[in-house]
């Protein structure tokens, strides 16, 4: 029996999971493309998650607006490779802080593809200011912060909703961080910018229902260039070590993630999916010395 299939301008479209009455089990189908006849715009598509998202959304069919502010390179390189596998893309600019320049590419997008499906949420911008420098924490880092973050999600939204409701099976997938639970991260805007994201999701899961499905994806510490940390930066390794899985998550599955919302999750909305190794789910590791026999 065939479940979690969502609509399109060609009937449903085919989930790749179906569920087997033998054992109860649900096995993988292949050859169906899960996002077939559908149209996804990305933000923050140049780099790290957001180039991720667009290259699977690419490859399960959809057809892929590729934003970028300052990652042209970037985004045109993933344009020129969906486009070799037979996708079509369209690398397209916007600082997505400024609502004149996102409502054009909102309608741009729509123009160009003719319809709008999915509206991913992940443009960002943070800079790493360690949480007890208040002085440092400047008005210019703090409206960069909020505009990009918090402002620039919302008029993305706002501007997309038209067109999202002239479809059924839509959605927007805010991409968020841990840091809005913990209070952590890059810098004490940032993790409230990010809080904001996700009470925001919430908020419009709730007014945009029923016909446009409102959800998060919060990562935990991945390994990008993001807020300008190097690779070779230590808390990778600490945090990798603290995480349950003993494994930091990556753009690939944070990726994963989204499309499951994106295809896979119909009757999902106003949640966040935690991709971040179970390390905020179940608190971090510790060694067999500090546990109890209890534990044991």
């Amino acid at each position: 029996m065939q479940f979690g299939s969502i609509g399109s301008r060609d009937g449903p479209i085919p989930q790749l999971c179906d569920r087997q009455a033998h054992r109860g089990a649900i096995t993988i189908k292949r050859g169906f493309v899960r996002l077939n006849g559908r149209v996804a715009l990305v933000t923050g598509s140049g780099t790290g998650i957001g180039r991720a998202i667009s290259e699977l959304f690419a490859n399960e069919g959809a057809k892929v607006a590729l934003n970028y502010h300052h990652s042209r390179d970037g985004a045109e390189q993933l344009a020129s490779r969906i486009r070799s596998k037979g996708g079509r893309a369209m690398p397209i600019a916007c600082d997505v802080s400024k609502e004149l320049e996102v409502r054009s590419m909102i309608d741009r997008t729509h123009a160009e593809f003719g319809r709008l499906d999915i509206l991913v949420n992940n443009a960002g911008w943070s800079t790493v200011i360690p949480h007890y420098k208040l002085e440092e924490l400047t008005d210019e880092i703090w409206d960069r912060t909020l505009d990009t973050n918090l402002r620039g999600c919302f008029y993305c939204i706002r501007a997309a909703v038209p067109f999202l409701r002239e479809h059924p099976g839509t959605s927007v997938i805010n991409v968020v961080s841990t840091s809005a639970i913990t209070g952590e991260g890059s810098s004490i805007v940032y993790a409230a910018s990010k809080a904001g994201m996700l009470t925001m999701t919430k908020s419009l899961a709730r007014a945009l229902a029923p016909q446009i499905r409102v959800n998060a994806i919060s990562p935990g510490l991945i390994r990008t260039h993001f807020a300008d940390r190097q690779e070779s930066d230590p808390v990778f390794e600490r945090e990798e070590k603290a995480t349950p899985l003993q494994k930091l998550a990556t753009v690939e599955d944070c990726a994963a993630a989204a499309l499951f919302l994106a295809a896979d999750a119909p009757a999902i909305t106003g949640q966040t999916i935690l991709v971040e190794g179970g390390l905020i789910a179940l608190g971090p590791v510790r060694s067999v010395a500090t546990r109890t026999d209890h534990d044991a």
